[in-house]
Protein backbone atom coordinates (compact mmCIF):
# COMPACT_ATOMS: atom_id res chain seq x y z
CA UNK A 1 0.00 0.00 0.00
CA UNK A 2 1.22 3.64 -0.76
CA UNK A 3 0.93 6.22 1.11
CA UNK A 4 -1.16 9.13 1.40
CA UNK A 5 0.66 12.65 1.13
CA UNK A 6 0.72 15.93 1.87
CA UNK A 7 3.49 18.74 1.64
CA UNK A 8 3.78 21.87 3.47
CA UNK A 9 5.47 25.16 1.63
CA UNK A 10 6.71 28.00 2.77
CA UNK A 11 7.19 31.67 1.08
CA UNK A 12 10.98 32.02 2.37
CA UNK A 13 12.80 30.40 4.75
CA UNK A 14 11.87 30.23 8.71
CA UNK A 15 8.30 30.46 7.91
CA UNK A 16 7.47 27.76 9.68
CA UNK A 17 7.32 24.81 7.96
CA UNK A 18 9.35 22.14 10.38
CA UNK A 19 6.89 23.32 13.16
CA UNK A 20 4.20 22.50 11.33
CA UNK A 21 5.23 19.72 9.90
CA UNK A 22 6.16 18.08 13.83
CA UNK A 23 2.78 19.71 14.87
CA UNK A 24 0.75 17.47 12.07
CA UNK A 25 3.16 13.73 12.84
CA UNK A 26 1.80 14.47 16.22
CA UNK A 27 -1.41 14.91 15.66
CA UNK A 28 -1.90 12.42 13.02
CA UNK A 29 -0.18 9.37 15.11
CA UNK A 30 -2.46 10.60 17.98
CA UNK A 31 -5.13 9.75 15.28
CA UNK A 32 -3.92 6.33 15.30
CA UNK A 33 -2.16 6.46 11.81
CA UNK A 34 1.74 5.51 10.51
CA UNK A 35 2.69 9.19 9.66
CA UNK A 36 6.44 9.75 8.71
CA UNK A 37 8.19 13.56 7.86
CA UNK A 38 10.36 13.51 4.60
CA UNK A 39 12.56 16.22 3.08
CA UNK A 40 13.93 15.66 0.12
CA UNK A 41 17.02 18.00 0.82
CA UNK A 42 18.01 19.62 4.32
CA UNK A 43 20.41 22.63 4.56
CA UNK A 44 21.39 22.57 8.72
CA UNK A 45 24.69 21.61 10.89
CA UNK A 46 22.23 19.81 13.44
CA UNK A 47 22.19 16.24 12.27
CA UNK A 48 22.12 13.29 14.36
CA UNK A 49 23.23 9.26 13.48
CA UNK A 50 20.55 6.50 13.27
CA UNK A 51 20.58 3.37 14.70
CA UNK A 52 22.18 1.96 11.61
CA UNK A 53 24.71 4.81 11.77
CA UNK A 54 24.03 6.42 8.89
CA UNK A 55 23.77 10.17 9.31
CA UNK A 56 20.70 12.68 8.40
CA UNK A 57 19.30 15.99 9.59
CA UNK A 58 18.24 16.63 13.46
CA UNK A 59 14.81 18.35 11.97
CA UNK A 60 13.54 14.95 10.58
CA UNK A 61 14.72 12.56 13.60
CA UNK A 62 12.39 15.45 15.91
CA UNK A 63 9.50 14.93 13.84
CA UNK A 64 9.70 11.52 13.76
CA UNK A 65 9.97 11.28 17.57
CA UNK A 66 6.91 13.28 17.09
CA UNK A 67 5.10 10.71 15.26
CA UNK A 68 6.41 8.01 17.19
CA UNK A 69 8.75 6.19 15.52
CA UNK A 70 12.23 5.60 14.96
CA UNK A 71 14.33 8.17 12.26
CA UNK A 72 15.58 6.74 8.98
CA UNK A 73 17.37 8.56 5.90
CA UNK A 74 14.99 7.22 4.05
CA UNK A 75 13.46 11.04 5.68
CA UNK A 76 16.14 12.97 4.37
CA UNK A 77 18.01 11.59 1.36
CA UNK A 78 19.84 14.59 0.78
CA UNK A 79 21.54 16.56 3.68
CA UNK A 80 23.81 19.65 3.07
CA UNK A 81 26.52 20.41 5.74
CA UNK A 82 28.24 23.94 5.00
CA UNK A 83 31.63 23.83 5.42
CA UNK A 84 32.80 27.42 4.72
CA UNK A 85 30.90 30.02 3.34
CA UNK A 86 30.97 29.07 -0.34
CA UNK A 87 31.09 24.84 0.29
CA UNK A 88 29.39 22.23 1.78
CA UNK A 89 29.76 18.41 1.97
CA UNK A 90 26.79 16.71 0.34
CA UNK A 91 25.64 13.49 2.69
CA UNK A 92 23.50 11.07 0.53
CA UNK A 93 21.62 8.51 2.02
CA UNK A 94 23.42 9.03 4.96
CA UNK A 95 26.63 8.90 3.65
CA UNK A 96 29.14 11.36 2.60
CA UNK A 97 28.95 11.66 -1.61
CA UNK A 98 31.19 14.89 -1.41
CA UNK A 99 32.04 18.06 -1.00
CA UNK A 100 31.38 20.94 -3.39
CA UNK A 101 30.37 24.55 -3.94
CA UNK A 102 26.98 25.67 -5.11
CA UNK A 103 27.98 25.86 -8.76
CA UNK A 104 29.06 22.21 -8.64
CA UNK A 105 26.30 20.81 -6.61
CA UNK A 106 23.46 22.93 -8.81
CA UNK A 107 25.25 21.04 -11.95
CA UNK A 108 25.55 17.58 -10.60
CA UNK A 109 21.84 17.72 -8.74
CA UNK A 110 20.47 15.74 -11.11
CA UNK A 111 22.46 12.74 -10.08
CA UNK A 112 20.13 12.84 -7.02
CA UNK A 113 17.12 12.32 -8.52
CA UNK A 114 16.84 8.93 -8.64
CA UNK A 115 17.68 8.20 -4.66
CA UNK A 116 15.21 11.10 -3.71
CA UNK A 117 12.58 8.99 -5.77
CA UNK A 118 13.90 5.39 -4.41
CA UNK A 119 14.04 7.12 -0.55
CA UNK A 120 10.87 8.77 -0.63
CA UNK A 121 9.09 5.00 -2.49
CA UNK A 122 10.74 2.99 0.00
CA UNK A 123 8.76 5.06 3.25
CA UNK A 124 5.65 5.29 1.36
CA UNK A 125 5.63 1.50 1.32
CA UNK A 126 5.99 1.49 5.34
CA UNK A 127 3.72 4.20 6.26
CA UNK A 128 0.01 5.44 6.37
CA UNK A 129 0.92 9.19 5.52
CA UNK A 130 3.97 11.18 4.72
CA UNK A 131 4.02 14.60 5.82
CA UNK A 132 6.57 16.36 3.02
CA UNK A 133 8.22 19.61 4.03
CA UNK A 134 9.53 21.66 1.49
CA UNK A 135 12.84 24.34 1.31
CA UNK A 136 13.12 27.66 1.57
CA UNK A 137 11.09 28.93 -1.13
CA UNK A 138 9.19 27.23 -4.06
CA UNK A 139 9.21 30.63 -6.01
CA UNK A 140 13.18 30.47 -5.83
CA UNK A 141 12.81 30.29 -10.32
CA UNK A 142 16.71 30.45 -10.60
CA UNK A 143 16.31 27.05 -8.88
CA UNK A 144 13.83 25.82 -10.87
CA UNK A 145 15.68 23.22 -13.27
CA UNK A 146 16.18 19.41 -11.85
CA UNK A 147 14.26 20.73 -8.71
CA UNK A 148 13.46 18.10 -6.12
CA UNK A 149 12.92 20.09 -3.10
CA UNK A 150 9.84 22.34 -3.51
CA UNK A 151 7.44 21.61 -6.66
CA UNK A 152 9.59 19.36 -7.75
CA UNK A 153 9.13 16.88 -4.96
CA UNK A 154 5.30 17.55 -5.15
CA UNK A 155 5.46 16.24 -8.61
CA UNK A 156 7.40 13.03 -7.38
CA UNK A 157 5.35 12.04 -5.01
CA UNK A 158 1.89 13.75 -6.93
CA UNK A 159 1.62 15.83 -3.42
CA UNK A 160 -1.23 18.44 -2.87
CA UNK A 161 0.45 21.42 -1.17
CA UNK A 162 -0.13 23.79 1.19
CA UNK A 163 1.74 27.52 1.44
CA UNK A 164 2.78 28.79 4.63
CA UNK A 165 3.48 32.71 5.01
CA UNK A 166 5.25 34.18 8.08
CA UNK A 167 2.87 37.32 8.93
CA UNK A 168 5.53 38.38 11.70
CA UNK A 169 7.77 39.32 9.19
CA UNK A 170 5.02 41.39 7.42
CA UNK A 171 4.00 41.29 3.90
CA UNK A 172 2.43 38.16 4.55
CA UNK A 173 -0.84 38.34 1.80
CA UNK A 174 2.46 39.88 -0.69
CA UNK A 175 4.26 36.72 0.26
CA UNK A 176 1.22 34.28 -0.37
CA UNK A 177 0.55 35.99 -3.90
CA UNK A 178 3.53 36.84 -4.95
CA UNK A 179 4.80 32.82 -4.71
CA UNK A 180 1.61 31.65 -6.35
CA UNK A 181 2.07 33.97 -9.20
CA UNK A 182 5.47 32.76 -9.86
CA UNK A 183 4.97 29.28 -9.92
CA UNK A 184 3.15 27.87 -13.54
CA UNK A 185 0.27 27.14 -13.86
CA UNK A 186 0.48 23.04 -13.44
CA UNK A 187 2.43 23.78 -10.38
CA UNK A 188 -0.30 26.62 -8.99
CA UNK A 189 -2.71 23.95 -9.38
CA UNK A 190 -1.05 21.92 -6.51
CA UNK A 191 -1.41 24.68 -3.90
CA UNK A 192 -4.90 23.67 -2.12
CA UNK A 193 -4.68 26.00 0.83
CA UNK A 194 -2.85 28.48 2.40
CA UNK A 195 -2.08 28.72 6.08
CA UNK A 196 -0.78 32.55 7.69
CA UNK A 197 1.65 31.20 10.78
CA UNK A 198 3.05 33.64 13.40
CA UNK A 199 0.06 36.32 14.29
CA UNK A 200 0.13 37.96 16.99
CA UNK A 201 -3.45 39.71 17.99
CA UNK A 202 -6.58 39.45 17.06
CA UNK A 203 -7.48 37.58 13.87
CA UNK A 204 -10.26 38.99 13.19
CA UNK A 205 -8.60 41.83 11.73
CA UNK A 206 -7.45 39.94 8.65
CA UNK A 207 -10.82 38.91 7.55
CA UNK A 208 -10.48 41.99 4.94
CA UNK A 209 -7.24 40.74 3.34
CA UNK A 210 -8.01 37.12 3.81
CA UNK A 211 -11.14 37.06 1.48
CA UNK A 212 -9.46 39.19 -1.03
CA UNK A 213 -6.43 36.94 -1.09
CA UNK A 214 -8.45 33.89 -1.84
CA UNK A 215 -10.74 35.88 -4.83
CA UNK A 216 -7.85 36.82 -6.24
CA UNK A 217 -6.15 33.28 -6.14
CA UNK A 218 -8.87 31.06 -5.63
CA UNK A 219 -6.93 29.34 -3.02
CA UNK A 220 -9.07 29.09 0.79
CA UNK A 221 -6.88 30.16 3.27
CA UNK A 222 -7.36 27.26 6.25
CA UNK A 223 -6.09 28.70 9.16
CA UNK A 224 -4.16 31.97 11.16
CA UNK A 225 -1.86 30.03 13.43
CA UNK A 226 -0.63 32.08 16.54
CA UNK A 227 2.64 32.62 17.45
CA UNK A 228 3.53 29.82 19.26
CA UNK A 229 5.44 29.66 22.21
CA UNK A 230 6.82 26.21 22.20
CA UNK A 231 10.73 24.76 22.29
CA UNK A 232 10.94 22.27 19.75
CA UNK A 233 14.10 21.70 18.15
CA UNK A 234 15.26 24.15 15.16
CA UNK A 235 16.52 22.91 11.71
CA UNK A 236 18.85 25.59 11.34
CA UNK A 237 22.17 25.72 12.75
CA UNK A 238 21.35 27.91 16.00
CA UNK A 239 18.35 28.72 17.80
CA UNK A 240 17.57 32.01 20.02
CA UNK A 241 17.52 30.75 23.46
CA UNK A 242 14.86 31.44 25.80
CA UNK A 243 15.31 34.80 27.72
CA UNK A 244 15.09 34.02 31.29
CA UNK A 245 17.31 34.95 33.92
CA UNK A 246 18.97 32.30 36.10
CA UNK A 247 21.42 32.53 38.53
CA UNK A 248 23.73 30.18 36.95
CA UNK A 249 25.76 31.24 34.06
CA UNK A 250 26.43 28.94 31.30
CA UNK A 251 28.80 30.78 28.31
CA UNK A 252 28.79 28.93 24.91
CA UNK A 253 30.93 29.65 22.41
CA UNK A 254 29.24 30.88 19.06
CA UNK A 255 31.80 29.29 16.40
CA UNK A 256 30.96 30.53 13.63
CA UNK A 257 29.97 27.09 11.91
CA UNK A 258 28.77 26.00 15.27
CA UNK A 259 27.27 22.10 14.52
CA UNK A 260 23.99 20.68 16.62
CA UNK A 261 23.46 23.32 19.06
CA UNK A 262 20.64 21.54 19.98
CA UNK A 263 22.98 19.43 21.82
CA UNK A 264 22.00 22.27 25.05
CA UNK A 265 18.67 22.76 24.53
CA UNK A 266 18.23 20.46 27.65
CA UNK A 267 20.22 22.77 29.52
CA UNK A 268 18.36 25.79 28.76
CA UNK A 269 15.32 23.89 29.98
CA UNK A 270 16.52 24.12 33.56
CA UNK A 271 15.06 27.03 35.27
CA UNK A 272 18.28 28.13 37.47
CA UNK A 273 20.77 28.12 34.10
CA UNK A 274 21.07 31.36 32.03
CA UNK A 275 22.54 30.26 28.64
CA UNK A 276 24.10 32.78 26.82
CA UNK A 277 26.07 32.75 23.42
CA UNK A 278 29.12 34.06 23.40
CA UNK A 279 31.04 35.82 20.20
CA UNK A 280 33.97 38.13 21.82
CA UNK A 281 35.85 38.12 24.59
CA UNK A 282 34.12 40.91 26.59
CA UNK A 283 31.04 39.04 26.36
CA UNK A 284 32.35 36.14 28.57
CA UNK A 285 32.20 37.77 31.59
CA UNK A 286 32.83 35.77 34.46
CA UNK A 287 30.79 32.19 33.50
CA UNK A 288 30.17 29.28 35.97
CA UNK A 289 30.49 26.99 33.21
CA UNK A 290 31.71 27.33 29.87
CA UNK A 291 31.11 25.32 26.72
CA UNK A 292 32.83 24.62 23.66
CA UNK A 293 30.26 22.82 20.96
CA UNK A 294 30.45 21.29 17.96
CA UNK A 295 31.53 22.60 14.89
CA UNK A 296 32.21 21.84 11.12
CA UNK A 297 35.46 23.69 10.45
CA UNK A 298 37.21 22.60 13.46
CA UNK A 299 40.90 24.40 12.43
CA UNK A 300 38.91 27.33 10.91
CA UNK A 301 37.15 28.17 14.06
CA UNK A 302 39.84 27.25 16.10
CA UNK A 303 41.22 29.76 13.93
CA UNK A 304 38.33 32.36 14.93
CA UNK A 305 38.71 31.56 18.44
CA UNK A 306 42.11 33.13 18.62
CA UNK A 307 41.63 36.16 15.83
CA UNK A 308 38.42 37.53 18.57
CA UNK A 309 40.55 36.84 21.43
CA UNK A 310 38.29 33.99 23.30
CA UNK A 311 41.39 31.60 23.37
CA UNK A 312 43.37 33.64 25.92
CA UNK A 313 39.98 34.45 27.83
CA UNK A 314 39.57 30.52 27.51
CA UNK A 315 42.42 29.50 29.13
CA UNK A 316 42.54 32.56 32.09
CA UNK A 317 39.72 31.11 33.24
CA UNK A 318 40.91 27.17 33.06
CA UNK A 319 43.41 28.60 35.47
CA UNK A 320 41.17 30.11 38.02
CA UNK A 321 39.03 26.75 38.41
CA UNK A 322 35.98 27.68 36.29
CA UNK A 323 34.61 23.68 34.63
CA UNK A 324 35.18 23.75 31.26
CA UNK A 325 33.65 20.96 28.55
CA UNK A 326 34.24 20.63 25.09
CA UNK A 327 31.84 18.95 22.72
CA UNK A 328 33.09 17.22 19.58
CA UNK A 329 35.39 19.62 17.53
CA UNK A 330 35.27 21.97 20.53
CA UNK A 331 36.92 18.74 22.36
CA UNK A 332 39.34 18.78 19.74
CA UNK A 333 40.13 22.21 20.34
CA UNK A 334 41.04 21.96 23.89
CA UNK A 335 43.99 19.68 22.77
CA UNK A 336 47.72 20.53 22.33
CA UNK A 337 47.79 19.52 18.89
CA UNK A 338 45.10 18.92 15.79
CA UNK A 339 46.75 17.55 12.97
CA UNK A 340 45.56 17.39 9.20
CA UNK A 341 48.08 15.66 6.87
CA UNK A 342 45.17 14.89 4.44
CA UNK A 343 44.31 18.64 3.99
CA UNK A 344 40.70 18.34 5.15
CA UNK A 345 40.35 21.68 6.85
CA UNK A 346 43.37 23.01 4.60
CA UNK A 347 45.76 23.54 7.56
CA UNK A 348 48.43 20.59 7.81
CA UNK A 349 48.89 21.35 11.85
CA UNK A 350 47.81 23.76 14.27
CA UNK A 351 47.98 24.34 18.16
CA UNK A 352 45.27 23.67 20.55
CA UNK A 353 44.26 25.15 23.22
CA UNK A 354 46.55 22.55 25.52
CA UNK A 355 43.76 22.21 28.00
CA UNK A 356 43.58 18.14 27.76
CA UNK A 357 46.95 16.86 26.87
CA UNK A 358 45.63 15.22 23.36
CA UNK A 359 46.65 14.91 19.71
CA UNK A 360 43.81 14.57 17.26
CA UNK A 361 44.86 14.13 13.69
CA UNK A 362 42.06 13.88 10.78
CA UNK A 363 40.94 11.20 8.57
CA UNK A 364 38.75 10.92 5.48
CA UNK A 365 36.77 8.57 7.13
CA UNK A 366 33.58 9.47 9.22
CA UNK A 367 32.74 8.34 12.88
CA UNK A 368 28.95 7.81 13.33
CA UNK A 369 27.84 6.09 15.48
CA UNK A 370 25.03 5.24 18.37
CA UNK A 371 26.36 4.64 22.09
CA UNK A 372 25.75 4.28 25.56
CA UNK A 373 28.81 4.25 28.29
CA UNK A 374 29.31 5.23 31.83
CA UNK A 375 30.82 8.00 33.54
CA UNK A 376 34.28 7.08 35.22
CA UNK A 377 35.00 8.05 38.69
CA UNK A 378 37.28 11.27 38.38
CA UNK A 379 38.56 14.37 40.44
CA UNK A 380 37.60 18.14 40.12
CA UNK A 381 34.03 19.74 39.61
CA UNK A 382 33.44 16.43 36.68
CA UNK A 383 33.13 14.43 39.84
CA UNK A 384 29.59 15.30 40.01
CA UNK A 385 28.90 13.30 37.06
CA UNK A 386 31.06 10.02 37.90
CA UNK A 387 29.40 6.54 37.36
CA UNK A 388 26.05 8.08 35.80
CA UNK A 389 24.94 6.94 32.61
CA UNK A 390 25.33 8.33 29.53
CA UNK A 391 23.83 7.66 25.69
CA UNK A 392 24.56 10.27 22.24
CA UNK A 393 26.02 9.69 18.78
CA UNK A 394 29.32 10.33 17.54
CA UNK A 395 29.81 12.29 14.06
CA UNK A 396 33.26 13.26 13.83
CA UNK A 397 36.30 13.03 11.29
CA UNK A 398 39.51 13.06 14.21
CA UNK A 399 40.61 10.68 16.04
CA UNK A 400 42.62 11.49 19.54
CA UNK A 401 45.85 10.13 20.89
CA UNK A 402 45.97 10.75 24.72
CA UNK A 403 49.44 11.65 26.67
CA UNK A 404 47.70 12.25 30.18
CA UNK A 405 44.60 13.15 32.40
CA UNK A 406 41.99 10.93 32.86
CA UNK A 407 39.11 8.81 30.95
CA UNK A 408 35.90 10.95 31.34
CA UNK A 409 33.38 8.20 30.07
CA UNK A 410 33.72 4.62 28.67
CA UNK A 411 31.84 2.89 26.18
CA UNK A 412 32.18 -0.62 26.36
CA UNK A 413 35.95 -1.09 26.37
CA UNK A 414 36.33 1.48 24.97
CA UNK A 415 37.83 5.34 26.62
CA UNK A 416 35.11 7.76 24.93
CA UNK A 417 36.48 11.67 26.36
CA UNK A 418 39.12 12.87 28.91
CA UNK A 419 39.38 15.31 31.80
CA UNK A 420 42.14 17.43 33.28
CA UNK A 421 40.75 18.91 36.51
CA UNK A 422 37.57 21.04 35.88
CA UNK A 423 38.13 20.77 32.31
CA UNK A 424 36.66 18.02 30.37
CA UNK A 425 35.55 16.82 26.63
CA UNK A 426 33.94 14.04 24.89
CA UNK A 427 32.34 13.30 21.36
CA UNK A 428 29.15 12.79 22.52
CA UNK A 429 26.24 15.03 20.89
CA UNK A 430 23.17 14.50 23.46
CA UNK A 431 25.21 14.66 26.63
CA UNK A 432 22.86 16.65 28.02
CA UNK A 433 19.77 14.95 27.16
CA UNK A 434 20.49 11.99 29.95
CA UNK A 435 18.17 13.26 32.82
CA UNK A 436 20.76 12.17 36.08
CA UNK A 437 23.75 13.24 34.65
CA UNK A 438 22.09 16.94 33.29
CA UNK A 439 20.42 17.06 37.31
CA UNK A 440 24.05 16.08 38.39
CA UNK A 441 25.64 18.98 36.93
CA UNK A 442 23.10 21.39 37.01
CA UNK A 443 23.18 20.74 40.98
CA UNK A 444 26.64 21.11 41.21
CA UNK A 445 26.69 24.28 39.73
CA UNK A 446 23.75 25.62 41.97
CA UNK A 447 25.65 24.24 44.66
CA UNK A 448 28.50 26.69 43.81
CA UNK A 449 26.54 29.71 43.51
CA UNK A 450 24.65 28.90 47.25
CA UNK A 451 21.22 28.17 45.06
CA UNK A 452 18.86 25.84 46.11
CA UNK A 453 18.28 23.34 42.95
CA UNK A 454 14.73 22.55 41.24
CA UNK A 455 13.54 18.81 41.15
CA UNK A 456 14.97 17.01 38.35
CA UNK A 457 12.99 16.93 35.31
CA UNK A 458 12.25 14.40 32.32
CA UNK A 459 13.94 15.57 29.11
CA UNK A 460 12.28 13.11 26.91
CA UNK A 461 8.74 14.08 28.66
CA UNK A 462 9.02 17.84 28.56
CA UNK A 463 9.92 17.05 24.60
CA UNK A 464 6.86 15.04 24.30
CA UNK A 465 4.62 17.94 25.83
CA UNK A 466 5.71 20.38 23.49
CA UNK A 467 4.56 17.95 20.64
CA UNK A 468 1.42 18.15 21.90
CA UNK A 469 1.59 21.81 22.35
CA UNK A 470 1.87 22.09 18.61
CA UNK A 471 -0.42 19.41 17.65
CA UNK A 472 -3.29 21.10 19.95
CA UNK A 473 -2.70 24.70 18.15
CA UNK A 474 -3.11 22.95 15.22
CA UNK A 475 -6.37 21.34 16.04
CA UNK A 476 -7.49 24.34 17.33
CA UNK A 477 -6.76 26.87 14.60
CA UNK A 478 -6.40 24.89 11.05
CA UNK A 479 -9.78 23.85 9.16
CA UNK A 480 -8.26 20.29 9.98
CA UNK A 481 -11.32 18.57 8.18
CA UNK A 482 -10.34 20.47 5.17
CA UNK A 483 -6.79 19.02 5.25
CA UNK A 484 -8.60 15.65 5.94
CA UNK A 485 -9.89 16.32 2.74
CA UNK A 486 -7.28 17.37 0.63
CA UNK A 487 -5.08 14.29 1.86
CA UNK A 488 -7.82 12.07 0.99
CA UNK A 489 -8.31 11.29 4.65
CA UNK A 490 -12.34 11.84 4.63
Amino acid sequence: MTAKTIMIQGTMSSAGKSLLVTGLCRLFHREGLRVAPFKSQNMALNSCVTGEGLEMGRAQAVQAQAAGIEPSVLMNPVLLKPTSDHQSQVIVQGEVWDTMDAREYYRRKAELIPCVKDSFEKLAEQEDLIIIEGAGSPAEINLRENDFVNMGMAAIADAPVLLVGDIDRGGVFAQLYGTMKLLEPEEQKRIRGFIINKFRGDPSILEPGLRELEEKTGVPVLGVLPYLDVHVEEEDSLYEPRDHSGEVNVAVIRLPRISNATDFLPLEEEEHIRLRYVTKAQELEDPDLIILPGTKSTMQDLNWLRSVGLDARIQQHARRGTPILGICGGYQMLGREIRDPGGIEGWDFMRGLGLIPMVTEFQKEKTRTVVAGTMEPVEGFWSCVSGRKVQGYEIHMGMSDFHGGEAFSRIGETEEGRVTGNIAGTYLHGFFEADELRTAVVNALCEKKNVVPSAARSFREEQERQYDLVADALQDHLDMDAVRRIIGLK
